[in-house]
């Protein structure tokens, strides 16, 4: 028997637990075709911008100090979320191939859905995962990431992205006034780039070569080598190019997230080479309740800059004297980003407020870029 402590815990993690009903949704457009197949999209973006609108936002804070124990309910859905994709995802590469009734265009969109929850949800569960001290954890992570083909993002993330936030040596960091059509292949090559040279800069402090097997790209490779051949295996050549595509779209889902998190948003340079430490004013927040639901609370992203090994129903929410907010929640801001020019109109003078707001005394602010920044050590 569940004691009352238990039960209050179960009821406030249970909304979390909604991203869980999109599964049924990819199965439904497998099997019935027709507008169907767009159904995944259409909740993940709509229908959960929809319901920020009409549940609006929530700014209560949870405890900080609350213990393991007592977030079972709420780490739990991470690991679930894992066999449940494998098992859609693989599932769908077997069966789309072989349905006769799945014309080619319905097929696309199809697996462009599954990318949207394998971005939105997968890669958002392998973020908790990965920040993780827990091993075990952390190697789920590693297998949500392989099967979107973006390993590296484990290094990336926590090597680079948390330590140079806010800096030129930062890829993820959205420059002001850089469309997300810039920014995506620039943070496809600078990513990849800067996370190899962070794990073998590691490897070197520890007078390693590149090539020792602890490098975790080694462990990357293979399971994203076993993914691309269980997908040829399961679904032939439809089904191994079905998850490459499903992989792109899982990619830019997540780079639309990273685009909106920080865009604009820089840390002061201190000189000689040094920048001042994370604060929660260099991430953008978002308090609305149904997309947090989805997202695990990743839009109180100050919070999680500010404290990254906090478990997400942890994170803390701030207002608008301690953070900069987002007008939307994701769903909404990463369908805007993709229209530039509705993107600037929304966010730059968001932006120039901030900087108005953190740093008066700069008056004049230089493009973002390493000539004009100097790199942080």
């Amino acid at each position: 028997m569940l004691n009352a402590q238990q039960v209050a815990s179960l009821s406030r993690a249970l909304p979390f637990w909604l991203s869980l009903t999109l599964i049924p949704l990819a199965w439904i457009g497998a099997f019935y075709g027709g507008w169907t197949v767009a159904l995944l999209p259409l909740a993940t973006w709509y229908l959960f911008s929809g319901l920020d609108a009409v549940l609006g936002l929530n700014t209560e804070n949870a405890d900080p100090n609350i213990g393991e124990e007592h977030l079972a309910a709420y780490s739990l859905i991470t690991k679930i979320w894992i066999p449940l994709q494998f098992i859609t995802l693989f599932g769908l590469l077997y069966y789309v191939p072989r349905a006769e009734h799945l014309e080619a265009l319905e097929t696309v969109v199809l697996f462009f859905g599954v990318g949207v929850i394998t971005g939105t949800v997968g890669i958002n569960y392998s973020h908790e995962l990965m920040h993780q001290k827990n091993k075990f954890e952390r190697w789920l992570g590693d297998i949500l990431l392989s099967m979107v083909l973006y390993s590296h993002f484990r290094t990336e993330h926590l090597l680079v992205h948390h330590r140079y936030v806010g800096t030129p040596r930062d890829a993820v960091t959205a420059r002001y006034n850089e469309g997300f059509y810039r920014y995506f292949p620039r943070v496809l090559r600078e990513g990849l780039s800067s996370a190899f040279k962070a794990e073998k800069e590691m490897l070197a402090r520890k007078d390693l070569p590149w090539s020792d097997t602890s490098n975790p790209f080694f462990r990357y490779w293979a399971l994203q080598a076993a993914m691309l051949v269980l997908a040829l295996i399961v679904g032939g050549w439809m089904g191994l190019a079905l998850f490459l595509w499903q992989a792109f779209s899982a990619v830019w889902q997540l780079e639309l997230v990273n685009y909106i998190e920080h865009y604009g948003l820089t840390r002061k340079h201190l000189g000689d080479g040094k920048y001042e430490h994370v604060m929660p004013h260099h991430s953008w927040n978002a308090a609305h309740k149904a997309s947090n639901w989805l997202l695990i609370n990743l839009q109180r992203h100050s919070d999680h800059h500010y404290k990254p090994d906090r478990r997400f129903p942890l994170l803390q929410n701030y207002d608008a004297a301690q953070a900069p907010q987002l007008p939307y929640g994701y769903p909404l801001m990463t369908m805007a980003a993709m229209v530039p020019p509705l993107w600037r109109k929304k966010m730059n003078p968001r932006v120039r407020k901030w900087r108005e707001m953190y740093y008066p005394e700069i008056t004049e602010w230089k493009p973002y870029n390493k000539a004009t920044n100097p790199m942080p050590r």
